[in-house]
C-alpha cells in the first residue's frame, strides 16, 4: 500500500500543471470539515509495535460526502479498515477487514473564524476475521473543532464510542480518540503537520499518545479537484498496553471534489 502511494503521487506530480495554490485550498484540503466530496487512502505502516517483533500496516480508506438535513449542512464520512492482528505469540500475526464505522457532524456554526462540527458516531462489526474486529455493534459521537488562518489549521477531532450490541463473549468497547490538527502552510503548496491519533481504552487503561511531524504537498487539478499527498513520521510519547505502535509512518493521498 505505501509503494502504490508513493507511486500514484509521482505520477501525479508528473501529469499535474502546477496551478496556484492558496493557503485556502491548503487548509481546505486538511480540513475535516471542508463541505466537499472527498475520498482519501491512509496507510498507516508500524515498523515498531510494543508487544511484537512484527512490522505491520494498517490501510484505511476514507469517503467523505456533505449533504443537508432540514436545512441544516452536515458532513458524513465513512472509514473502512485493512488491518492486521497479533495473535497468540509475538512472532505470529493476521490481517483481514476491520470494523467499518461512519460519522455524520452538522456544522452548527462559523464563529470568530472557528469552524465546529458535532454528531453521532455508528461503528459496525463487518470484520472479516474476529482477530481484526471486536464483534460488536457501538455507537457514539464525534466532534470537530477547526481554525483554519492564512498560515495553516489548528483543531482537532474527537471521537468516543461504546458497544450496545453484539457477541457477548467479547470484550466490551469503550473507547475514545483525539487527533489534533497543526497545519503550517509554506510556499508552492507545501506544508508542514502533526496530527497524531491518540487512542484511550477506558475499559482496560490502555492508551496510546503519538506524535507527528510530517511534511505534505497540495496541486489544484482543472475543474476544482484538489489532491494532497503527505508522509507523516510519527513517535509513541506514552503508552500503556500491547500491541499499538511505538514508531509508524503515516501516508495519505487525499482527493477532494467540488460541489456541483
Amino acid at each position: 500500500m505505501k509503494a502504490a502511494l508513493v507511486s500514484v503521487a509521482v505520477i501525479l506530480q508528473i501529469a499535474i500543471a502546477h496551478a496556484e495554490v492558496s493557503s485556502e485550498d491548503m487548509n481546505n484540503s486538511n480540513n475535516p470539515l471542508t463541505p466537499m466530496a472527498a475520498v482519501n487512502l491512509h496507510d498507516y505502516f508500524q515498523t515498531s509495535v510494543f508487544g511484537t517483533d512484527e512490522s505491520l500496516n494498517t490501510a484505511y480508506l476514507r469517503i467523505a460526502s456533505p449533504m443537508m438535513l432540514g436545512g441544516m449542512p452536515q458532513l458524513a464520512r465513512m472509514t473502512i479498515p485493512y488491518m492486521p492482528a497479533a495473535l497468540e505469540t509475538p512472532t505470529s500475526t493476521t490481517s483481514g477487514v476491520g470494523d467499518i464505522s461512519i460519522f455524520d457532524v452538522f456544522l452548527i456554526g462559523n464563529t470568530g473564524g472557528m469552524q465546529m462540527g458535532v454528531g453521532p458516531l455508528l461503528v459496525m462489526p463487518t470484520a472479516s476475521k474476529d482477530e481484526t474486529g471486536a464483534g460488536k455493534w457501538q455507537i457514539g459521537a464525534a466532534g470537530v473543532l477547526m481554525y483554519p488562518n492564512p498560515t495553516g489549521l489548528l483543531g482537532a477531532l474527537l471521537t468516543y464510542q461504546h458497544d450496545f450490541a453484539g457477541d457477548s463473549d467479547r470484550p466490551t468497547q469503550n473507547l475514545a480518540t483525539l487527533q489534533p490538527f497543526f497545519i503550517y502552510n509554506m510556499p508552492g503548496g507545501f506544508y508542514v503537520r502533526s496530527t497524531g491519533i491518540m487512542m484511550f481504552n477506558w475499559e482496560t487503561g490502555d492508551y496510546n499518545v503519538p506524535i507527528g511531524a510530517g511534511v505534505g504537498k497540495v496541486w489544484k487539478l482543472e475543474g476544482g479537484t484538489t489532491v494532497n499527498f503527505f508522509g507523516e513520521p510519527q513517535w509513541t510519547v506514552a503508552h500503556e498496553g500491547q500491541y499499538t505502535p511505538n514508531f509508524q509512518t503515516f501516508v495519505g493521498l487525499n482527493f477532494q471534489f467540488p460541489l456541483k
